[in-house]
């Protein structure tokens, strides 16, 4: 049986970037190809988020918490919160809407979810984040340094682990994954950072949902089923369910027009070679 070729994630070398790392996961956790420096540390951004989600699922399960408790503002529980649809502002604990009416994302949000479970376990949040996450999957080199919404920090390498779990999950129930994968309060409309108005603007638990969405920072071959997260900071992580395989790309320079066109077409470059291959 003929080994797989790696695939050539060289593209990465024309984004106008200081420093960049990427890394493709397939299935079953089998490293497709790497580029760049794959232990240099990156600010993760709102790529933090996944990995906080991830925290909150292990907890849900540990029966720290159910998803229909009540946290952050008046009317809105735990999946509110995960799901962006909690009616809190973007980035103070405003209130914009009524719970579960409109797709409002929100760092704030995040930071009630992890303050609640924070409470809820008697162990600081960053912490809980390690022990529940980071240390089972080996993840050394990354840690939760600010807000757990954005204040995140890693290497192509770790995320390539967090990448496998997502792809095989063993720290929480696969049925957890796929709920959490799957539209939360369907239909709503709202804003996908960068990108503008999405009708429908779908996500999961924690995990934003390609689905249908157009503009988008995933490519034209990803899948509707395709999840993940980008983050300002000009990373990005998406695991797509149809080919069997996930990518991570850090930079160190924030998002803007110079990723909107680069982004989808790496992707496409990536998802062409796995079908090739």
């Amino acid at each position: 049986m003929h080994s797989l070729s790696p695939i050539d994630l060289s593209l990465i070398e024309t984004w106008p970037v200081p420093h960049a790392a990427a890394a493709v996961v397939r299935r079953d956790g089998t490293v497709a190809g790497t580029h760049g420096p794959a232990d240099r540390p990156f600010r993760l951004a709102s790529v933090t988020k996944p990995l906080t989600a991830y925290a909150a699922l292990v907890a849900y399960e540990e029966g720290v918490y159910e998803l229909d408790d009540p946290a952050g503002p008046e009317g809105s529980t735990m999946r509110h919160l995960l799901s962006h649809t909690s009616g809190l502002a973007f980035d103070e604990p405003r209130v914009m809407a009524a719970p579960g009416t409109r797709r409002l994302y929100s760092n704030a949000g995040f930071e009630a979810l992890a303050d609640h479970i924070a409470k809820a376990t008697e162990i600081p949040f960053g912490e809980y984040l390690r022990l529940a996450v980071l240390e089972p999957l080996g993840m050394a080199a990354t840690s939760l340094t600010g807000s757990p919404a954005a204040g995140g920090v890693s290497t192509a390498g770790d995320l390539a682990a967090f990448t496998a779990e997502l792809q095989a999950p063993r720290l929480i129930h696969p049925s957890t994954l796929a709920e959490a994968t799957s539209v939360v309060f369907p239909g709503l409309k709202g804003v996908l950072p960068g990108y503008g108005h999405q009708n429908p603007n779908d996500w999961g638990l924690g995990f934003e949902l390609r689905d249908s969405k157009s503009p988008h920072w995933t490519g034209s071959l990803s899948s509707p089923r395709t999840y993940g997260h980008f983050g300002q900071s000009g990373t990005f992580l998406w695991v797509d369910p149809e080919a069997g395989a996930a990518c991570v790309a850090l930079t160190d320079r924030d998002f803007g027009e110079w990723a909107q066109p680069l982004w989808p077409a790496f992707t496409d470059a990536v998802l062409g070679e796995l079908r090739s291959a």
